[in-house]
């Protein structure tokens, strides 16, 4: 055979080179530091991330090298991850949730060389690097980066393999120190491919999206890949992440699509209760990070019209795993059936492969069990580490007690918080399904709680919305008949907050740190 195809590696420099192109006059929108709005074209950003890799090239930074980003969802931010993987430099994106000491720690293991800066987050920034010798320059996001996009011609991109590394994730760290998560530009590239697809994230020319995930969560979720490689509108909603402040961009901006974990919706559910007023033009959000309870996905598409697709993945994965869509199968199925099945997890798409494996030999095929992923956008080995991260035919275990039911996947429990009760498992995100679905509860874990007969036991912690009351056994009577009774919780606490983690979602190992001995106690 003498044919051929081009050569043509899959770089995510292309990607905003094609908004620029195509798209050139779609806007680019993004809430600042002081709260005032910020309005680009793709043109005027491809032109000055390209100013900003010139400076980057200046000061050394090449191929490989590691440029830390400290910041929230702004144009400033979004322009500089361009600014570095456009020259193959790695994007490190710190999480701004964790304080100076874990961030330096990170910033060491990483080799971070510059540090760009939100400018609210400067004094921290200034914290690591004193604990950093290695970064050479902290940047300011905004007032450091146009000072060095007005003073450099654009560079050039591209001209290095789609292999390459592009960015630089570190997991949370919820069972020991956290790991880095080195993307390539082709894992990235067909992750962008894969989420604009309509059976995933959906997203199209004619959308604006919103992406309230933050950039150092697993990169958006790959939102600020997508908008620009499909033309749609980008919405950066900075750090005002408010149900007031989300609302009101939504309106203004004409949102279409978002993305965020359930603590955000909650919250913005709660202002609709005592503002008011509607989610239109909002048509689809996907709520990902932990599971969606049923009730917050019913209220957003029987009150508010707006479609959840439930989602769900990893820093390990890229990070998408499956999102629940609608298919053939669903759609035969009588109407609360269907519902079931889109409150799960979803399905994956083409590149995702999963497998449930029990440690009981003799379950059946419905059984839980420990979940397993692999494919295109899955980690290999963590940074800096020798050893692989799958195993040898390349499956990585998730931490995850799942069952795949018509094709879609129903997580059950993470690994680390199911109870385990007499030698029996009882799933604590089947029971936080139940509470939450309580008029009075705002927000509800259930973790396991030492038992001197049982070993563990449920114990729900709750946190009521704010002028609520109800007694324990309000709260417990609606697990009867839902339920196995030996499932239903020993106890109750009530905290006036949650606690969060690293990435939004409920803080469940401080909760367990707190609590764990809460039922002996008593």
């Amino acid at each position: 055979m003498n044919g051929s195809m081009l050569d043509w590696p899959l770089t995510l420099d292309r990607i905003l080179v094609h908004a620029e192109r195509w798209h050139p006059d779609q806007a680019v929108v993004g809430v600042a530091s002081d709260g005032g709005m910020q309005r680009r074209t793709y043109a005027e950003c491809a032109d000055r991330a390209r100013r900003l890799s010139a400076a980057l090239l200046a000061h050394g930074i090449g191929p490989g090298d590691r440029v830390a980003t400290l910041g929230w969802n702004t144009l400033p931010h979004f322009e500089a991850w361009y600014a570095i993987m456009g020259i193959g430099a790695v994007c490190h994106t710190l999480n701004l949730r964790m304080d100076a000491t874990q961030l330096a720690w990170i910033a060491r293991d990483a080799g971070d060389r510059l540090l760009l800066v939100d400018p609210a987050l400067l004094p921290v920034a200034e914290a690591v690097r004193a604990l950093c010798p290695a970064i050479e320059e902290v940047i300011v996001l905004g007032a450091g980066t146009d000072a060095l996009v007005a003073a450099h011609e654009p560079a050039r991109w591209g001209g290095f393999g789609e292999d390459q590394p592009a960015g630089l994730c570190y997991t949370s760290g919820t069972t020991g120190d956290p790991k880095g998560v080195l993307y390539t530009h082709r894992s990235n590239f067909l992750h962008t491919l894969a989420i604009v697809q309509p059976d995933l994230f959906g997203i199209g020319a004619a959308d604006s999206v919103l992406p309230i995930v933050p950039m150092f969560h697993a990169n958006a979720w790959g939102i600020t890949f997508a908008a620009p490689a499909v033309g749609a509108k980008l919405v950066l909603p900075g750090a005002r992440l408010d149900g007031a402040s989300v609302h009101r961009l939504i309106a203004e901006e004409g949102v279409t699509m978002s993305a965020a974990v359930p603590t955000v919706w909650q919250g913005l559910l709660d202002h609709l209760d005592h503002a008011g007023g509607g989610l239109a033009p909002l048509r689809r959000v996907v709520i990902g990070g932990s599971a969606c309870p049923p009730s917050m996905q019913r209220r957003l598409a029987d009150h508010y019209g707006v479609e959840v697709r439930h989602a769900w993945g990893m820093t390990e994965l890229s990070p998408l795993g499956t999102v629940a869509a609608p298919s053939a199968a669903s759609a035969a199925l009588p109407p609360e059936e269907a519902r079931r099945l889109l409150q799960s997890q979803g399905r994956p798409p083409l590149g995702v492969d999963l497998r449930v494996i029990s440690d009981d030999p003799a379950a059946g095929p419905d059984a839980p069990g420990r979940l397993f992923a692999r494919g295109y956008a899955t980690v290999g080995r963590y940074f800096g580490k020798d050893a692989p991260a799958t195993d040898a035919e390349g499956w990585f275990e998730t931490g995850d007690v799942a069952v795949i039911d018509h094709g879609f996947l129903h997580i059950t429990d993470r690994d680390k918080d199911v109870v385990k009760s007499g030698g029996e498992w009882i799933s604590s995100q089947g029971l936080e399904a139940i509470a939450a679905e309580h008029p009075a509860v705002a927000h509800c874990a259930v973790i396991a709680a030492d038992c001197d007969r049982w070993g563990e036991r449920p114990l729900l912690v709750v946190q009521l919305r704010e002028g609520e009351d109800c007694s324990d056994a309000s709260l417990l009577e609606a697990f009867d008949g839902a339920v196995p009774r030996w499932w239903v919780p020993d106890g109750i606490v009530r905290v006036g907050a949650m606690p969060l983690g690293a990435t939004g979602k409920i803080d469940k190992r401080a909760l367990r740190a707190a609590y764990r001995g809460h039922l002996r106690a008593s």
